[in-house]
């Protein structure tokens, strides 16, 4: 009986080691895909501060919706590749001592195999709304589909911001060390994070500017507005104007000002008079955009034609670098990118230089003000197109 009963302490031991050694970063992930529901001792407190269990359970379940059944998590480097039916996510993950998801980042996924420019062309033609692709190998065409439609952008539409900068700097008016003070009356809504800073704070020019492309700073770019002049950048898209804040677009859309939005709609030709106006009105609340789309007739308006062309007169400058969007870094020789969205509206715009010189841009745009929009299928039609070009 004796050598019994030290087998079965030997083996509770060893039982009770494997229950007490921690997770691995590749078995916590699967985890995530593989069983449900999630709890929230998966993760740190510091975590589920930033981001909720319900969160997390929503950004999974829409990967599986966009790409399919899930399958298996595979080593990528330091990192991994969480395979799918129809694509690929590339994924970052973090675990403290204890084996708790203490980071999570999931990259825009990825193709499976390669599709053809024909049968890239019918998928995005599939896509319900209205779709505008055009790639660029330098001057010449690769890929048109529709591309001097104009649709609305979101905040792609700040390529023409920094253009107008850069055009002042060029021209000796203005420096990037300059410095400006910024107004409380320049604050919006995120994204971006330069609204929570003391009113007064003195940033700079390549501050606010490096915080309008790298986060899509919204108050950065308003104040960019107003310090450029509004008339200045309209020169560069006379289509848009006036030329919206984003603090201005976010009143209009703002359900408790529904009399300013309906009198803006009313009379194009009137539209820069009310505009003084709305400074006093109420700004919503961010969960306004939690749902379908809201107003998208007040947005920027460009053509993917007309984007490339703002990308590359911006694309050199070392902050459009900063924030690669869907492309991967290490495949390029550089990497400069824009985009944009909102419920309903959704624009990507990259300049790439490959190793061998060749440049590209690369700009794909989807309006459906009727729904929300498949985020997940257009960035992997997105990132197929950018495939095609390595």
């Amino acid at each position: 009986m004796k050598p019994i009963r030290w087998m079965a302490v030997l083996l509770f031991g060893l039982l009770l080691a494997a229950a007490q050694a921690p997770l691995t970063p590749k078995a916590a992930l699967e985890r995530l895909f593989t069983e449900q529901p999630l709890r929230a001792e998966w993760f740190t407190p510091v975590f589920l501060q930033q981001v909720s269990v319900a969160q997390v359970e929503a950004i999974l379940a829409q990967l599986s919706a966009g790409l399919g059944r899930y399958q298996a998590v595979e080593p990528d480097g330091p990192n991994f590749r969480v395979n799918f039916e129809r694509g690929v996510v590339p994924a970052q993950i973090s675990l403290d001592a204890q084996g708790r998801i203490q980071g999570l980042f999931f990259r825009p996924p990825q193709p499976r195999g390669g599709l053809t420019s024909e049968q890239l062309l019918a998928e995005y033609r599939k896509l319900p709304g209205q779709v505008s692709v055009l790639i660029l190998e330098g001057n010449q065409e690769r890929f048109n589909l529709n591309a001097d439609t104009v649709l609305a952008v979101g905040s792609t539409f700040k390529l023409a911001v920094l253009e107008a900068l850069r055009q002042q700097i060029e021209a000796g008016q203005r420096k990037w060390s300059d410095t400006v003070p910024l107004r409380p009356e320049w604050k919006s809504l995120p994204s971006g994070t330069l609204q929570n800073l003391p009113d007064g704070t003195s940033l700079s020019l390549e501050q606010y500017a490096t915080q309008m492309i790298s986060i899509s700073d919204n108050t950065a770019t308003d104040a960019l507005i107003a310090t450029l002049g509004r008339a200045e950048v309209e020169k560069l898209s006379p289509r848009n104007r006036p030329f919206l804040t984003t603090r201005e677009a976010f009143v209009l859309k703002n359900p408790q000002n529904q009399e300013w939005l309906l009198r803006y709609r009313a009379n194009p030709a009137a539209r820069a008079a009310l505009l003084p106006q709305l400074a006093n009105l109420p700004l919503p609340d961010a969960s306004v955009f939690a749902g379908g789309p809201v107003a998208v007739d007040v947005e920027w308006f460009f053509s993917t034609r007309e984007l490339c062309a703002l990308m590359g007169k911006v694309q050199a400058l070392p902050l459009m670098s900063l924030n690669p969007g869907l492309a991967n870094p290490a495949d390029w020789q550089r990497v400069a990118y824009k985009g944009g969205s909102e419920p309903g509206v959704l624009n990507l715009t990259t300049w790439l230089t490959a190793r061998d010189g060749k440049q590209y841009c690369v700009s794909a745009t989807w309006n459906n003000p009727q729904a929300r929009l498949d985020e997940n299928q257009f960035f992997l039609l997105y990132t197929s197109l950018l495939s095609t070009l390595k």
